[in-house]
């Protein structure tokens, strides 16, 4: 078996060797989070919705499973630990790559590999690490193999897979998210460590208050949890592990935000959302997570612009100008100052009164155009300053407003095909109550109608 990974205690160096068996005892020298790695499905904390009996992933890991499955979902949740539980499981050749030392030589060899093993009647498991790092060709290189069922890949990844592996191969396997641990699965995970033999044994105490801020730190990472269990465990004076300790050893619980990838646009979604939804506190927290995470200000700045005119239009029009100065100081002060205007703006949006007025009456004019809905400029709004245009009836009887004592006269605007044609549509939030009014009594004179 080949291990890129050094995850997995037994193998052979490479294909054509004997085939995997349950792991070797690991290293008591090794990683906490590596010794204490689950051993069956009875270890595994968390993931119930994906291993109730006769789940295709349970029958995967007991051997029975013949379909492909990419596992997504965030660090630590056990997706290498499914990984090593298929790895030793009998009867099935384990090979395992990381995407970030294998090629498309690498791939093909395993391919080949298991064709031979095939003939013979033995069944070949691939298991390819962060196989959102394949490039296509990569990738491309698994089809035929997957689909034909030469190799059982498993492959796993902190992205989603439908915007970081290509659709053949998408369509070719299960997905199956795995959710971060909830606070009592991490709290089960850190408990265990301390007492198990393969772990501290029993030799440290850690207080519940000391469990509380190793859970709060991990942000659902098992991994994580254990590697800051094992640091406090060290230093740890008398064999006792206190919040002091755990603070020490580790001050800051991890963000997982990708720029390029699907934490991204959840939360930038969420956070758009929660303005929209008027949450300002649900803002800020987006915001910041943004921030924490090194989110391009200027990025979170477009998107308050764009928010302040499409959700929150005319009833509030300094919204816009809220985000506009934010956007400014963005790009003439940067952070981490910036992040005051950038939350400045937020609150702002946050609890101003919506209206999405603005973007529908914009969209039916441009949803009228594009049906061809245009119409003649009428001729008394034509331009009538350059030589012959008063013979074309060009500007003739055009009528000023200014000249009018309440500067709106009677006469027509749109082409003839849209007179009376509605777009902007007040609502009866903040400013548009009373813009409501004035937009109907403004169309009563324009139009000459009750």
């Amino acid at each position: 078996m080949r291990d890129d990974l050094g995850l997995f205690a037994a193998g052979d160096a490479g294909p054509g060797a004997p085939t995997a068996s349950a792991p070797l005892p690991v290293d008591p020298s090794a990683p906490l989070a590596v010794r204490m790695r689950p051993r069956d499905l009875d270890e595994v904390v968390g993931q119930e919705h994906l291993l109730r009996p006769n789940s295709p992933l349970r029958r995967l890991v007991e051997g029975r499973g013949g379909s492909s499955v990419i596992l997504y979902g965030p660090p630590g949740t056990g997706k290498t630990t499914l990984a090593n539980l298929v790895a030793s499981t009998s009867g099935r050749h384990f090979v395992a790559l990381s995407a970030l030392s294998a090629g498309v030589k690498d791939v093909r060899a395993v391919i080949d590999d298991a064709r031979t093993r095939q003939i013979h009647g033995q069944r070949t498991v691939l298991f390819i690490d962060e196989v959102h790092r394949f490039s296509k060709s990569q990738q491309d290189a698994l089809l035929a193999a997957v689909e034909n069922g030469i190799v059982l890949l498993v492959a796993a990844t902190t992205e989603n897979p439908h915007f970081s592996v290509i659709a053949p191969l998408l369509s070719r396997s299960l997905i199956a998210e795995l959710q971060g641990l909830d606070e009592q699965g991490v709290a089960a995970v850190v408990r265990r460590a301390v007492a198990d033999e393969r772990g501290l044994a029993g030799t440290v105490e850690v207080t519940d208050e000391a469990v509380d801020d190793i859970v709060r730190l991990s942000g659902g990472d098992a991994r994580r949890s254990l590697t800051v269990l094992e640091a406090a465990a060290d230093a740890a004076e008398g064999g006792v592990v206190t919040p002091e300790i755990v603070e020490l050893s580790l001050d800051a619980a991890p963000v997982r935000y990708d720029r390029d990838g699907d934490q991204h646009y959840d939360v930038t979604s969420a956070f758009i959302k929660s303005i929209r939804g008027s949450d300002v506190d649900a803002a800020l927290h987006y915001l910041a997570r943004m921030l924490v995470a090194g989110e391009d200000p200027r990025f979170i700045a477009r998107r308050l612009m764009i928010h302040a005119s499409e959700d929150i239009g005319m009833a509030d029009p300094t919204a816009l100008l809220s985000a506009s100065a934010a956007a400014e100081i963005v790009q003439k002060v940067g952070m981490p100052e910036c992040r005051l205007a950038l939350a400045q703006a937020t609150i702002h949006l946050a609890t101003a009164p919506k209206s999405g007025a603005v973007i529908s009456a914009i969209d039916a004019a441009m949803s009228d155009v594009r049906a061809g809905r245009v119409g003649e400029v009428p001729r008394h709004l034509r331009d009538g300053h350059y030589a012959g245009a008063k013979g074309l009836g060009n500007g003739v009887g055009y009528r000023f407003p200014h000249d009018a004592s309440a500067g709106v006269v009677r006469q027509q605007y749109p082409p003839d095909e849209l007179v009376g044609r509605d777009y902007y549509s007040p609502t009866g939030h903040g400013n548009e109550r009373e813009l409501s009014a004035r937009v109907g009594k403004l169309r009563s004179i324009t139009r000459d109608r009750p």
